[in-house]
């Protein structure tokens, strides 16, 4: 009977210890839940906060992006801008009869430019430097060498011309004149066989005078070259053995091929 009581009595202990342990495991399960749910809504709080962020992130570049485009836009726009009145600026220039725009590159100098020196050189030898109106090389003709020479020396420096050893300028290929309302101007282009080398020159004279002298004696072939600069511009050349009209009749009045051409009409 003792040994049955105390059977009983471990096994109601131990009934007991396990009703105990069950409600405390019962008593834990709310907690673990708890904790979990709260463990998960941290993590969904960081994962939205660092997709903010990085939204943020994302704005503030495209913003800068737009800025940099805007950036461009804008130097590009200034630099066409400074383009255009450059542009402007070279074309008023000219239209004014500056020949020098500001800020032009530098040019290389001309193949022909050792010849230029060279005719300048000896020009001025036998009859100074004051002969020599202007020199330079013609960008717009083939880079022809250009020489302008005093009216009153023409002469004497176009036999120079011809007769100088080292020039040997014995063919005369053009003459014709030029009308820039200010002035009359005779240009002459030459070619020596000798050197395989070309000048072309220059002579001034005034409206009113309207005389060069003749190189007629000199390459005969000016003869004709002559007369219709005569004839259709006005200009005398003294020394020629023959001067008259070559192309309009004898009582033609007044020279086609001035600025200041009026045809006359007897009728008005």
């Amino acid at each position: 009977a003792a040994a049955e009581a105390l059977a009983k009595a471990k096994a109601a202990k131990e009934a007991k210890e396990a009703t105990e342990n069950g409600a405390d495991t019962a008593d834990s399960a709310p907690d673990a839940d708890a904790k979990a749910k709260a463990a998960a809504a941290a993590k969904a709080k960081a994962a939205a906060a660092a997709a903010a962020k990085a939204k943020a992130a994302r704005e503030a570049g495209g913003d800068e992006s737009g800025d940099d485009d805007a950036k461009a836009k804008a130097a590009a726009a200034a630099k066409a801008k400074a383009a255009a009145a450059a542009a402007a600026k070279a074309k008023a220039a000219q239209a004014t009869g500056d020949e020098t725009p500001a800020e032009e590159a530098p040019k290389a100098p001309s193949k022909n430019q050792p010849y230029l020196d060279k005719y300048v050189s000896r020009i001025s030898e036998a009859f100074g430097q004051e002969v020599i109106e202007a020199s330079y090389i013609n960008e717009l003709g083939k880079a022809v060498p250009t020489l302008t020479i005093q009216n009153e020396r023409w002469h004497q420096v176009a036999q120079f011309l011809r007769d100088d050893e080292q020039l040997s300028f014995e063919y005369l290929s053009d003459l014709h004149g030029v009308d820039y309302e200010d002035r009359l101007e005779v240009y002459y282009h030459f070619y020596s066989y000798k050197n395989r080398q070309s000048l072309a020159v220059k002579v001034k004279t005034s409206r009113e005078e309207s005389n060069v002298a003749s190189v007629m004696d000199l390459w005969h072939g000016a003869n004709w070259n002559e007369r219709e600069t005569f004839d259709l511009l006005g200009i005398h050349f003294p020394g020629h053995k023959d001067l008259r009209r070559i192309l309009l009749p004898d009582d033609w009045i007044g020279y086609p091929l001035r600025k200041d051409y009026v045809q006359y009409d007897e009728e008005v």
